[in-house]
């Protein structure tokens, strides 16, 4: 049973307030047919002070939906008709289909045109269904919940594995997954990923669009199926209630993985829920960016001048075309979100505001952006402020940044520590100063004559940086 409080209803929703209990509901489903009372009189608890939660709150509505073990027990009717007393609303029990296009929704939420197949692991069920876009297969649903799973085979690792064979073997469009991404939803897989990236000594601990290859997905399911949990490392991150099922859910993705042969293994921290509100709103509100929409939500929050970072994204865009600075759609995206996140880190002291941005930006609640984009996003707004240096860097920052990456994210860090010397930090200058090229190594900045009260040492150094960096020669012309 989980509650979780928005902000409000957005692309990039915000969460006010979260939480969860883990009842089990799904659990004797398989042998009896019922869920179990100690169960349900745990989630109508959990209800019923999730509305007084929600009330305190503030919010304006309350969405209430139930899955596979609601709809599936002989008694789930019951269960129903108390929860909607506890709760004051209707609540929605999905159908199979809708659980699994939900599913498939949420991963639409949180990555920009997915293509793949989408997996649902809870504790009753597992929902599949193809991704192309805003574009999916009918979807399925299978009885291989890690609860279910594990009743099932009575708690035996080698048993589930020969259930969870039988079960996908017969999913013929699995086959259509192959050479393209697995996308894993559910809190067993993500409680699988936070103890991957503790295995592994990843360097950030961000569960959502973790990446895993088909090879070391299979390699580590498999140890976590065969071994003792309290003997891997990292096994520390996750809650003891979620450790049972780590077993079964590795089992479960390893089949698949062996079925679908995907491309890679990608953690969806976003599922059903976010997927239900994500089709609450407008086709126009879909279509926009969720990585920029929260960039600028933070933006507005916490930077002096919101203008100004946009001004900047597109005075850096500009630059960026002139000196030859080539950039995918996926870098030049990444660009625009770290202008808008340029200025969050004013208020604190000035020799903390780089290692204060970059711990922000790398470990904040962003959607639509994987790993090495977040390394991007934080190293540009570190050399921002820390100058173009590494040395009081962690090494670890790098782990996730390929050299392409790590070098635009410096080369945008030294032109915005040479535009925030004209602008101030406040918009209406920065548009007004350009780079111009004059022959291949040989460059000008060109500023307007009555802003030439504007130059001195400090930008001039940082000048001479930037050209440094590029390996360029940049002059200064009043035009």
């Amino acid at each position: 049973m989980r509650l979780v409080v928005y902000e409000g209803l957005s692309r990039s929703p915000t969460v006010l307030f979260n939480e969860k209990v883990l009842c089990g509901l799904g659990r004797g489903i398989a042998s009896t047919g019922r869920l179990d009372q100690k169960a349900v009189d745990c989630a109508i608890s959990a209800l019923t002070r999730y509305r007084a939660l929600s009330v305190q709150a503030g919010a304006d509505k309350i969405h209430a939906i139930a899955t596979a073990a609601a709809r599936e027990a002989e008694n789930g009717d019951d269960f129903i008709n108390r929860a909607n007393e506890a709760l004051g609303v209707e609540v929605h029990v999905l159908s199979g289909r809708e659980e699994a296009f939900y599913a498939a929704m949420g991963v639409n939420c949180g990555f920009p045109d997915p293509d793949g197949i989408s997996g649902d692991l809870g504790g009753g069920s597992l929902e599949l269904v193809d991704i192309h876009g805003e574009e999916f297969g009918s979807g399925i649903t299978v009885p291989l919940g890690g609860l279910r799973l594990q009743e099932m085979a009575d708690g035996s690792v080698r048993k589930a594995r020969k259930i969870a064979r039988e079960v996908l073997g017969e999913i013929d469009f699995l086959e259509d997954g192959n050479k393209r991404t697995f996308y894993a939803v559910g809190g067993t897989w993500r409680s699988l990923a936070r103890l991957h990236i503790g295995y592994s000594d990843h360097p950030l601990h961000v569960t959502h669009n973790y990446e895993m290859s088909a090879t070391q997905a299979k390699k580590f399911c498999k140890l976590v199926a065969r071994s003792e949990l309290d003997s891997i490392p990292g096994i520390e991150t996750v809650s003891a209630n979620r450790r049972q099922l780590l077993p079964f859910g590795a089992i479960v993705l390893d089949e698949l993985v062996a079925r679908m042969k995907p491309r890679n293994i990608v953690i969806s921290a976003l599922g059903v829920r976010e997927g239900y509100l994500y089709s609450l709103l407008d086709e126009d509100t879909r279509k926009l960016d969720p990585l920029i929409v929260a960039c600028e939500e933070l933006s507005r929050l916490r930077s002096r001048s919101p203008q100004h970072a946009y001004e900047l994204a597109e005075w850096t865009g500009r630059a960026f075309e002139v000196f030859g600075v080539n950039e995918t759609k996926y870098e030049s995206r990444l660009r625009v979100a770290a202008c808008l996140l340029a200025d969050i880190g004013w208020r604190a002291h000035p020799e903390y505001r780089g290692e204060q941005s970059l711990n922000i930006i790398s470990n904040a609640a962003f959607i639509g952006v994987d790993h090495p984009g977040r390394a991007y996003l934080a190293l540009a707004n570190y050399y921002r402020h820390e100058g173009l240096r590494d040395a009081s860097l962690s090494p670890s920052i790098h782990q996730l940044a390929n050299k392409r990456i790590a070098w635009r994210a410096r080369v945008l860090g030294a032109f915005l520590r040479v535009a925030y010397q004209y602008s101030a930090s406040m918009p209406g200058k920065t548009a007004r100063i350009k780079f111009s090229k004059q022959t291949r190594k040989r460059y000008t900045l060109d500023i307007p004559e009555e802003l030439d009260t504007l130059l001195g040492e400090r930008p001039g150094r940082r000048l001479r940086q930037l050209a440094k960096l590029l390996e360029v020669e940049i002059n200064v012309r009043i035009c």
